[in-house]
């Protein structure tokens, strides 16, 4: 079990190989908690009376002492942390739910999709349902331990010819990947996402660095370890930022590094081809991540079009695809009569636009104030994990309307965690969306929510509603 105060994008490793996390800092929508439910793996987050000290690789609660390789046990539902290891059971899908689940699907209006990242989740979204992926995150395929070094290469890289170089090594390892997810969902439809972290956060912390430094200056000065290890902070240092949540992310990154997006979008498209040549059907749906104008999203088109082109006069193929974006910036919402000229699907984001709305950063939020907000009755929810339907429910009505206006037969979807949650899945359907989007563990909830929206909207709308009889 890991055990941390809090989780960045440096501890995916640690998270894959661990069986739960539990954290001391956080709440439900934390990093940890979003990356634990996506992986079906238990957490805990927020629980402050645990005391941790990295250094020793020891946590303390009251007298209670426990150290590096002892035995504790979690319960990811109530939230309890118990020392020693207690019995358990694997749970399991009874008939009578999978029946239940079945009815739901005859029933609802609204697609479940799930996100999904590789292969293997791509599989477990169809055991438990899904329609199709509706997010794949292309940055948790970078994060592989073994791909880490040659990403660090491509952003250290000082010339285009450098950074190119390091592309094409990564290019047949992302292929790989969407060849593997394409297997998997055997025609239905999956939304890639093109990069959308900072570039920081895929070299070491700084802080860490400055350290090591200052030591190698003491104990070693003029060493190549040193030189290296210098230029490696400085590297770091140029390229932090002040709020790197709003900084240079998202589709920035393609407007001012597009060999990236253009490894990226090749790789999906060979990928597709690969996959085609199978027999197998594929519907890769590319998605434009922080676009916030028109115009950012009229580049990026035009560069995945030219890449579409190339590869399918290369391979002799053709193949459909369809070019759209996350609607997670305001600026978005509100102009999107205008980028819907440009996109042939909105999905919003409301991870971010949630963020972008408030003007709350989602872990600082939670560990600072969120909590004594909705104790003290000023949020009636946590808007991180049921959607605020006032204000950033309004942008996300706001978007569709006038997407539609500019394109009728719009498709739009929700791909935020609160996909997964029931009144955020309601508002969807009362909404119009095509689909929303959960992790793949959620994706049953999500079926039996999109179920009961119908039936309870069609009722208010007929005053009856008929369910064929079983």
């Amino acid at each position: 079990i890991l055990v941390r105060p809090e989780t960045t994008p440096d501890d995916i490793h640690g998270i894959i190989a661990s069986q739960a996390v539990v954290t001391s800092r956080g709440g439900m929508t934390s990093h940890a908690a979003v990356v634990a439910r996506g992986m079906g793996k238990a957490c805990i987050c927020g629980c402050e009376s645990m005391k941790i000290d990295l250094k020793a690789e020891q946590f303390t609660v009251g007298d209670t002492v426990v150290r590096y390789g002892d035995v504790i046990t979690i319960d990811g539902s109530t939230g309890e942390v118990m020392l020693g290891e207690v019995p358990m059971i694997d749970p399991e899908l009874s008939g009578e739910f999978k029946t239940l689940l079945e009815w739901a699907d005859e029933v609802r209006d609204l697609g479940v999709r799930a996100n999904a990242d590789n292969p293997a989740d791509a599989k477990k979204s169809l055991e438990f349902g899904a329609d199709g992926i509706g997010l794949c995150r292309t940055e948790h395929m970078f994060m592989d331990i073994k791909r880490v070094p040659i990403v660090q290469e491509m952003i250290l890289a000082e010339t285009l010819e450098e950074r190119e170089k390091a592309l094409d090594k990564l290019l047949p390892m992302q292929q790989g990947d969407f060849e593997g997810i394409f297997e998997e969902m055997a025609g239905h439809p999956v939304t890639i996402r093109l990069l959308d972290p900072p570039m920081h956060e895929f070299l070491p912390d700084k802080e860490e660095l400055l350290v090591e430094v200052t030591k190698l200056q003491l104990t070693a000065p003029g060493s190549k370890e040193l030189e290296e290890k210098e230029y490696l902070l400085k590297k770091v240092q140029h390229l932090a930022e002040f709020n790197p949540m709003l900084g240079h992310r998202g589709c920035r990154l393609g407007m001012i590094f597009p060999e990236i997006y253009e490894m990226q979008v090749k790789a999906i498209f060979y990928a597709a081809a690969a996959v085609l040549q199978k027999g197998i059907k594929v519907q890769p749906e590319i998605m434009i991540p922080l676009v916030g104008h028109v115009n950012e999203l009229k580049r990026m088109r035009a560069l995945v079009t030219d890449m579409a082109n190339q590869v399918m006069e290369e391979k002799g193929l053709k193949f459909d695809y369809t070019v759209g974006t996350m609607i997670e910036i305001p600026r978005a919402a509100l102009t999107a009569d205008q980028i819907a000229e440009e996109a042939d699907f909105f999905s919003f984001g409301t991870n971010d636009l949630t963020q972008t709305t408030f003007g709350f950063s989602r872990d600082d939020a939670e560990g600072k104030f969120l909590q004594q907000y909705i104790e003290q009755k000023v949020l009636p929810e946590n808007p991180f994990a049921v959607l605020d339907q006032e204000g950033v429910g309004k942008l996300v009505e706001t978007g569709v309307k006038l997407g539609r206006q500019t394109k009728p037969g719009l498709k739009t979807g929700i791909c935020g965690e609160h996909g997964g949650e029931k009144s955020s899945i309601e508002f969807c359907y009362k909404t119009g969306l095509n689909y929303v989007s959960c992790s793949p563990y959620r994706v049953p909830l999500a079926r039996l929510a999109a179920a009961q929206a119908t039936i309870r909207n069609k009722k208010e709308d007929t005053g009856k509603v008929t369910v064929a009889a079983k």
